[in-house]
């Protein structure tokens, strides 16, 4: 079968590509916005990438096309498709129906931490001989790809809350129908398509009803919003995790004491007892929460804690999450997936414990829908003050003025509209020690590598 997908490159239908590859089909696609990491990744699987949506792209015609989330009505593609009568679908449907069944899915939903939890969890499964198949929002470290249909009964999935398509407004997560749910958190964001809160708590009370009965729902001990999902009704067990609680009869089923300032090491209890210590590379208290999440799932399917806290010891991380991109003339390099407040604020607390009194330079993009809605914009600078030096860069098209974030900074804080000049900076003031982290969700003009080659130069 041919399958063409429109909007190829984003994270999530990038991997279903993948997927769709292995299952043996003829795989192409089309996207506006063609960059690595995920072009990289499909051009390595043999497929098919075409710039722009052009209705010649789906010629000769293609016995199906996915039709990812970012695409609309008015879109040249999109209105070949229903002008020829051509079979389409949403990408979570196509998932659902030709992967996800008769598989034990093991589903990852909240605001932050979705891919690096998912790609935990995968990792875990893989390191005790499960042969997991996965879905993850992004690109991990460890594997080959970003997706694969795996070798058992297993598969991991990065539950996303975002709308399924043009036609189906739904939440992806509510096609999955996992048998073991982590709920991360939950915080108001994609502001482009829920009004409020409350309305993303609805999607998630759906993917909470779509779990059966002798399944398993994991979450924080300290989430109301996610509290007030449950109270609309869970019929399924569920278990508490949380960071530091006190141990005894009413204690979380799963908790991480211990901590190291920076989070590089913590102690793994469950039902009140030490069972297992994790020691690794990662940095913040949030990647505890999310190895804490991934041990937990990773034992509702009989991997002991001690195994995951071993897998997770030496675990490889994720591109895009805290990347060392590398280090030049002393000057450290990391690429950051940053999409809201909460992302930038724990992101650059755990690298300051981390690096003590190094100094930091944040450099931030605010792509995402609901970043340049200006809906987040009140908590932006705080979100920064643990960086020494921030340089907010203004991207064409954005609704609002980012003057304001930078007259409230705590620290000291810049705006450019430039990437050359945001270099041009950096190269001239930084200094060996100093670290640079660049976070978008987007590929930022490709600063990241520009940076690099002119602070080698």
């Amino acid at each position: 079968m041919h399958i063409h997908i429109l909007g190829i490159c984003g994270t999530f239908m990038g991997s279903l590509a993948v997927l769709a590859k292995a299952l043996g089909h003829h795989v192409s696609g089309s996207d506006a916005g063609v960059y690595p990491p995920m072009s990289t990744q499909l051009a390595a699987q043999g497929i098919v990438l075409n710039e722009g949506y052009h209705p010649e792209h789906l010629q000769p015609r293609p016995d199906l096309v996915v039709i990812g989330n970012a695409m609309s009505r008015g879109n040249a593609a999109v209105e070949y498709v229903l002008n020829e009568g051509i079979l389409y679908t949403s990408g979570p449907a196509w998932l659902a129906q030709h992967v996800l069944q008769g598989r034990h899915v093991l589903a990852v939903a909240g605001t932050h931490g979705k891919t690096t939890t998912t790609t935990m969890l995968a990792w875990v499964l893989e390191q005790a001989g499960l042969a997991p198949g996965f879905l993850i929002g992004g690109v991990p470290q460890g594997f080959d790809a970003s997706a694969r249909l795996g070798d058992g009964r297993y598969f991991v999935v990065e539950a996303d809350e975002y709308d399924s398509a043009f036609f189906d407004k739904r939440s992806k997560f509510v096609h999955y129908a996992p048998r073991t749910a982590i709920l991360n958190n939950l915080e108001f964001d994609h502001a482009d398509i829920f009004d409020d809160l409350a309305a993303i708590q609805r999607q998630f009370h759906h993917l909470v009803r779509t779990i059966p009965g002798n399944g398993l729902v994991l979450l924080p001990n300290d989430e109301p919003a996610l509290t007030e999902v449950l109270a609309k009704g869970c019929w399924s067990p569920t278990q508490h995790l949380a960071i530091g609680a006190q141990a005894g009869a009413d204690a979380p089923a799963w908790q991480a004491e211990n901590l190291q300032d920076d989070g590089g090491a913590f102690a793994v209890w469950q039902s009140g007892q030490s069972v297992a210590e994790v020691h690794w590379a990662l940095t913040g208290q949030h990647n505890v929460r999310n190895g804490l999440a991934a041990i937990a799932a990773a034992a509702h399917v009989g991997v002991t804690a001690e195994q995951a806290a071993t897998a997770l010891s030496a675990f490889p991380g994720v591109k895009r999450r805290m990347e060392l991109l590398g280090t030049v003339q002393g000057i450290t390099i990391y690429d950051d997936f940053a999409h809201h407040p909460t992302a930038i604020r724990t992101t650059l607390t755990g690298l300051r414990a981390q690096l003590g009194d190094r100094r930091i330079w944040a450099v931030i993009e605010p792509r995402s829908n609901t970043m340049r809605l200006g809906v987040h914009k009140a908590g932006l600078a705080d979100s920064a003050s643990a960086a020494d030096e921030v340089i907010w860069y203004q991207p064409a098209g954005i609704d609002w003025d980012l003057n304001a974030v930078v007259a409230a900074s705590q620290v000291p804080a810049q705006l450019m509209s430039s990437i050359d000049d945001i270099i041009g900076r950096i190269v001239t003031e930084a200094k060996s020690g100093d670290a640079v982290v660049i976070m978008s969700n987007g590929g930022f003009g490709g600063i990241h590598q520009r940076l690099l080659t002119a602070l080698g130069a």
